[in-house]
């Protein structure tokens, strides 16, 4: 039974986290959705039976399905999101308004304060996240607020007002939740270094505040405290446990396309991912077809030009894995650290599950010319004069020495030929001599073949294992 396009798009979705795209006959983007498992997530809508008209409805008007291939969960949680907001997909009903996922923020400004947030201003503060939840954040806070005392107030606290005297602590002073930065009783140094410890435990490094908990713990244990030692013991959990790295939505990856290109003898794929405002908006994978022998840097260079004047980008920057030749007007990063590396790392990811995903619809649609494809790219990577249509391999085996046995298995035009395996019993080797077995199976089976006029295969593979004591 022939497989309707629709179908073979879904057999060929890959088992990773991701985020998938529904879209209709004029590709207009209906529904945006995150999955663990892609395609058991995407079949399911055109498997279960819905109560839902709206589902129903959706159902019944795609057309095309594409995907965007990410690390884990969280990643394919925050993408989703950022989709929804920035293309408004017309049967997302859950995320259109202004909410969004929580940030946490270190204000530009003397003193510094550091809070929740949901929205990003660009006055030169700092943001870090975004979070999946908002009690992730309010953890991280309390425990920064737990080993560090900063201000919570929204006075100006810049130095003519303080020495003034303008203005008086609060009861979070008397409670020892700050310093008294308002009264000139920490000093602007003291704060800052404050503010680094924190800036260093919402990136991740979190070594000297680990320590200072440790001593704490360790300190309220010896003093027969235990309870407070069972608190500081929980603090340093979370601690542990924290991570504030996201690669589909970065604050310090703004306005950039990123390309990256993987490629074979007859084929390339380049996948374009478009970032705006630090999140990924845009995700699109371009197959060229190689008429001569052209150089993957001519072949990004191209498909560079192409995708951003059909998706109209307007980007300075572009991230790539290799030096390109773009002009004057747009900078070219290749980034070799860092988020900048994780998020074109990213991009190739989804270049070559879209290469896989070639070969699977091949394979299903027009299996002669998947057989062909194959075909070919063996010769080209084995160095052989003709296509290795006929293949044999043999392994062989014994049980401490003794019952040894040797195996073959055949492919025949790049699939298993079953009904061509065959088992050997060793007849004429005594011990465990892996190679004098060998050499007698595949002696047998050769013989056989000439005495049986049959074909000889083009390529033959043979498994040793050479065990080596010191």
């Amino acid at each position: 039974m022939e497989l309707s396009p629709l179908e073979v798009q879904i057999r060929i979705l890959p088992t990773t986290p991701g985020v998938y795209q529904y879209y209709d006959k004029d590709h207009k983007l209906l529904y945006v959705g995150k999955a663990k498992n892609l395609k058991k997530r995407v079949s399911s809508y055109f498997t279960k039976n819905h109560d839902s008209y709206r589902i129903k409805s959706m159902v019944k008007k795609i057309v095309t399905i594409e995907h965007i291939v990410v690390e884990t969960e969280m990643d394919a949680l925050l993408l989703e999101n950022s989709l929804i907001k920035n293309r408004n997909p017309r049967y997302n009903i859950m995320l259109r308004d202004d909410k969004t996922y929580p940030w946490l923020c270190i204000k530009k400004e003397r003193f510094p304060r550091v809070f929740l947030t949901r929205r990003m201003i660009k006055d030169g503060s700092e943001y870090y996240g975004p979070f999946s939840s908002v009690k992730t954040v309010r953890a991280l806070l309390d425990l920064i607020k737990g080993l560090y005392p900063l201000r919570t107030c929204k006075y100006d606290l810049i130095a003519d007002k303080i020495n003034a005297g303008k203005y008086k602590v609060c009861l979070e002073y008397h409670i020892g939740n700050c310093a008294g930065p308002c009264e000139n009783l920490m000093s602007e140094t003291a704060y800052a270094e404050n503010i680094d410890n924190v800036r260093n435990i919402v990136k991740g490094d979190y070594k000297n505040a680990s320590k200072h908990f440790e001593s704490q713990m360790m300190e309220f244990a010896s003093n027969m405290q235990f309870e407070d030692a069972q608190r500081i013991k929980e603090k340093l959990e979370i601690l542990q446990k924290y991570q504030s790295k996201s690669t589909v939505v970065n604050s310090k990856i703004t306005d950039v396309d990123v390309f990256s290109l993987i490629s074979d003898e007859t084929h390339a794929y380049i996948n374009y991912l478009q970032l705006s405002h630090g999140a990924i908006v845009r995700s699109h994978t371009l197959e060229i077809k190689k008429k001569l022998e052209e150089t993957d840097q001519e072949l990004l260079e191209i498909a560079i030009i192409e995708l951003r004047q059909r998706f109209n980008s307007q980007c300075k920057e572009v991230y790539v894995p290799f030096e390109v030749k773009l002009g004057d007007q747009i900078k070219v990063t290749i980034p070799q650290l860092g988020d900048k590396k994780k998020i074109v790392d990213l991009s190739l990811r989804n270049a070559k599950f879209y290469r896989q995903e070639q070969f699977k619809t091949i394979k299903i649609v027009d299996p002669d010319r998947h057989v062909k494809r194959l075909m070919a790219q063996m010769k080209a990577d084995l160095r052989l004069d003709e296509e290795p249509v006929h293949i044999e391999c043999f392994d062989n085996s014994n049980i401490q020495g003794t019952n040894p046995v040797a195996a073959c298995v055949v492919f025949k035009n790049g699939k298993p030929s079953k009904k061509d395996y065959r088992n050997f019993n060793i007849k004429t080797v005594e011990g465990p001599d892996d190679f004098a077995s060998m050499e007698e199976v595949v002696h047998r089976r050769y013989r056989r073949l000439l005495e049986e006029g049959e074909p000889l295969p083009l390529v033959v593979v043979v498994v040793l294992l050479l065990l080596i004591t010191c």
